[in-house]
């Protein structure tokens, strides 16, 4: 297996992105379709037809999850994305017409690169094109191109995030799981608290601690209030109902709360999807228990691949200039 989600057999994943501009967008196909869930943690959150997916809505599956650069302007991709499946005979077949359920949610990029240009449609249709089944590409590519971590005291003392993807195998059961880091909070390792990377002094030579920061009451007045939100999604072979699938949204969170410090926060759109294919059966908590495991495992992956962009250091780059 190749430690990614797209290990869970039947998703396609692709990117699409303008390095010049600091954006771009990824897209979870799942062309068979699957039955979904999400959970929105962050009080800042920009989202796609995420209220079908309350299990007391109709719409069982859905065909895809679009997450994108450009705040609420990047969602214009999500139609070359219905599109795309549209011309492949794809979506909710209404009787007149098949309409692609696609669903997403969008990261704050608009304060580095070129804040004019964000995804569109043609960049939505590309990621489509761009899909596969191949291992996920990681780091500064797709919805990553433009993430940042640690704004604290905002662009000018963050360091890049990107994307990141993981996945677990036990038996026959599958859990991936892929992430778009671009929080307010630093990015730890869970296993030691050591800061991957996050808020710099004003020096940039160290890290800040965003917690620390905030636990003694260090305010800052001019918090960049809408220049977060992490993404991620979690998927499973498993057979789910979308009131399970809302449950391994939930849990999944937790994998935020082990590596971001903090999460969660009113400056951030923190929003986690499900997606569960129905080729196995398996028990709900242990799922719930991989599901965090693998989200924490990409957050992590997401800091580790990510690469300088825009004058914006990346942990590799970092660490190397001062000898970490």
């Amino acid at each position: 297996m190749s430690s990614s989600i797209t290990d869970v057999d039947g998703i396609l994943v692709g990117h699409a992105q303008n390095r010049e501009a600091g954006t771009g967008c990824t897209v979870i196909l799942i062309e068979k379709g699957a039955i979904a869930g999400v959970d929105v943690r962050g009080g800042a959150p920009g989202t796609r037809e995420t209220d079908l997916l309350d299990p007391i809505n109709m719409i069982q599956k859905i065909h895809a999850i679009y997450l994108t650069g450009g705040s609420a302007f990047g969602l214009e991709g999500a139609c070359g994305v219905m599109h795309f499946l549209e011309e492949r005979g794809v979506g909710f077949d209404t009787g007149s017409v098949k309409v692609p359920i696609v669903t997403g949610a969008v990261i704050f990029d608009l304060n580095i690169g070129d804040p004019s240009i964000r995804p569109d449609y043609q960049m939505g249709y590309q990621a489509c094109l761009n899909a596969t089944n191949k291992p996920v590409t990681e780091g500064s590519i797709g919805a990553g191109t433009g993430a940042t971590v640690g704004k604290y005291y905002g662009i000018s003392q963050c360091m890049k995030g990107g994307i990141g993807s993981a996945s677990m195998v036990i038996g026959r059961l599958v859990v991936g799981a892929l992430v778009v880091v671009n929080s307010f909070g630093d990015i730890l390792n869970p296993e030691t608290g050591e800061i991957l990377a996050g808020t710099l002094n004003s020096a940039k030579n160290q890290y800040a601690d965003t917690n620390r920061l905030l636990m003694n009451n260090n305010l800052c007045q001019d918090s960049p209030f809408l220049q977060n939100t992490t993404l991620g999604v979690v998927a499973t072979n498993a057979n789910l109902s979308k009131v399970e699938a809302k449950r391994l949204s939930i849990s999944a969170h937790d994998g935020f709360a082990r590596c971001i410090s903090p999460a969660h926060t009113i400056y951030d759109g923190d929003t986690i999807f499900s997606i569960a294919t129905g080729q196995i059966e398996a028990n709900i908590n242990q799922l719930n228990a991989l599901s965090v495991q693998v989200m924490a495992m990409a957050v992590q992956r997401a800091i580790l691949k990510a690469s300088s962009l825009l004058g914006i250091p990346s942990y590799k780059d970092f660490r190397k200039k001062h000898n970490f």
